[in-house]
């Protein structure tokens, strides 16, 4: 039997959907669409601190975080100085500032204050000396130049807008051989993280990152829910 107009129709629409999108794509300005693919993801507060504590630093987390083994893979030595980048309520600063020792350096930078509030706190309590709390600003991590062995990212990279102007300024804090790690979530619907329209693929974030200026080093796969990888600067 022969379809009626109607259902033809029907099955045309969703064609028709993506031709006028690609289309639409087509015309938009290079620098539109290069803008879309580097914006962030999802914009929320960080306000609630009580909020965020419960959930950053849930006892469970350590079975699929693995922080220990994360701190271990970054290579990190006495005396280095290094960025923990989107620290939150400091799940990961706790233990970068023991990693790193006393004659080491550790910067805890959030955009939200009453965040770094709390994380100054914990930092006091824990005898975490070597720990500077910093408040950035959403456009620039305000980190000195030159000054660290290791940035890193923890579920922070789609949290970024511009991330290309971004990481490329971002380059600038970094000495000769230092390196910038990410660690974010892995595609699809996962017991832990955000929604999967909220994430950035890893070979989105090792794209983005080559066109920033660095390449891959190394790509860790132990982690679960989330990929892990190490950049340097293309020199």
């Amino acid at each position: 039997m022969a379809a009626s107009p109607l259902s033809r129709r029907r099955r045309l629409l969703p064609v028709a959907a993506l031709i006028c999108s690609a289309f639409l794509l087509a015309l938009m300005p290079a620098g539109l669409v290069a803008a879309e693919r580097f914006r962030a993801t999802t914009h929320h507060s960080f306000e609630d601190v009580e909020h965020w504590r419960k959930v950053f630093d849930d006892p469970e987390r350590e079975a699929w975080q693995q922080p220990d083994r994360v701190i271990a893979a970054l290579d990190l030595a006495p005396g280095m100085t290094v960025a923990d980048l989107g620290a939150g309520t400091g799940y990961f600063s706790s233990r970068l500032c023991r990693a790193l020792g006393n004659s080491g350096l550790l910067f805890s930078v959030e955009t939200e204050a009453k965040l770094l509030e709390y994380l100054r706190g914990r930092a006091e309590k824990e005898g975490c000396a070597n720990l500077i709390p910093v408040l950035a600003s959403v456009d620039n991590p305000r980190l000195p130049p030159a000054s660290l062995d290791l940035l890193f990212i923890v579920d922070t990279f789609h949290h970024i807008d511009s991330r290309l102007e971004y990481f490329r300024s971002a380059a600038s804090t970094l000495k000769p051989k230092g390196r910038l790690a990410v660690i974010d979530w892995k595609q699809g619907e996962l017991p832990e993280g955000p929604s999967p329209k909220h994430k950035v693929s890893a070979q989105q974030v090792i794209s983005e990152m080559n066109d920033a200026g660095y390449r891959l080093a190394v790509q860790h796969d132990f982690l679960k829910y989330q990929y892990f990888l190490v950049f340097t600067v293309k020199q």
